[in-house]
């Protein structure tokens, strides 16, 4: 049976949904491993066990989250031979890939990006050309590194959990990887709602909100999702660049995406285009995001969305 490696980074203190959703993948392609970076807390190991890991990996070294991403690299390639995985799946976010980048380079192994599923023998599909086309892939080396979108799968634990007793792989000491150092981090204020690249619903606005998040906002709290932007709005300072999606920001693939005021440029397309349902609200009956729009409404969004949060809230009692 094939080994897989998966990689989640720092846990905290419960697993994310996209960290389970590796899990489940890994558990269709082989014998599941886990490699972390930080401290675990006895849930999370618990819940590990829970979804199918065999074993568990840790660094030697306590300070990778004190440097960028060689010494993670260097450390998965490390764990990767230590394991014998012929798999590893990681976070399709932007350290995901780049830590997967560097790791190919290491080991010699094929690097698959944008992955929204994986067949039992590796083969992996992906979107591609900012989400127009859908692909097949498999890598032919002997170590395929896959880096998986969330809200791929749903998240289904092992029939038989299983009690992982962590092991300690050394990272190799690369004074190329430790050369650029974290200076200084702040904390991002938590807002209450879900985290933007794992949200199973988005409520994402444009240029035409023209500064004003608060419909958006009243709508996502109602119905529990995640607060998005086009790079219009957030170029204008109407709300953070961690809001952005898109080809130069993140890329969701939400159950429910809900756009608001935003035209459905190509770059936009990019992030959002694997969407489950899409719903475009927008003035313009010509805008091209109702092309890919499964439902579209042609109306004033400070009109349309106060109406849908009213409706909703009344149908939630």
């Amino acid at each position: 049976m094939a080994k897989v490696l998966v990689f989640i980074d720092t846990p905290g203190e419960a697993l994310k949904k996209s960290s389970l959703e590796l899990l489940t993948i890994a558990r269709s392609l082989g014998e599941p491993a886990v490699a972390f970076n930080g401290e675990l807390q006895d849930g999370v190991v618990a819940a590990l066990g829970e979804y199918g890991a065999q074993a568990l990996y840790r660094p030697s070294a306590a300070d990778l989250d004190d440097y960028l991403v060689g010494p993670k690299a260097s450390y998965l390639a490390a764990a990767v031979q230590d394991s014998g995985a012929s798999i590893v799946l990681v976070e399709n976010s932007a350290e995901g890939k780049e830590v997967a980048a560097r790791m190919g380079i290491k080991l010699g192994a094929g690097v698959i990006t944008d992955v929204v599923a994986v067949d039992p023998d590796g083969t992996a599909h992906k979107s591609v050309l900012a989400g127009a086309y859908m692909t097949t892939a498999r890598a032919t080396t002997p170590v395929a590194v896959l880096t998986v979108k969330p809200n791929s799968v749903t998240p289904e634990p092992a029939v038989t959990g299983t009690a992982p007793q962590p092991a300690t792989v050394k990272v190799p000491e690369t004074a190329t990887a430790a050369s650029a150092r974290v200076t200084a981090r702040s904390e991002k204020p938590a807002s209450g709602r879900p985290e933007l690249s794992e949200a199973r619903i988005v409520v994402a606005g444009g240029r035409g909100v023209d500064g004003n998040f608060g419909p958006l906002e009243d709508l996502a709290d109602a119905l529990g999702a995640a607060i998005g932007a086009s790079r219009a709005a957030t170029d204008a300072g109407w709300i953070g660049h961690d809001a952005q999606i898109g080809q130069t920001g993140k890329t969701v693939s939400p159950q429910l995406y809900i756009s608001a005021g935003i035209s459905g440029a190509i770059q936009q397309k990019a992030g959002m285009q694997t969407a489950q349902v899409i719903v475009a609200v927008n003035k313009d009956a010509e805008s091209p995001v109702f092309e890919i729009a499964d439902f579209g409404i042609v109306g004033d969004l400070f009109e349309v969305l106060p109406q849908a949060t009213e409706e909703i809230l009344k149908r939630k009692g």
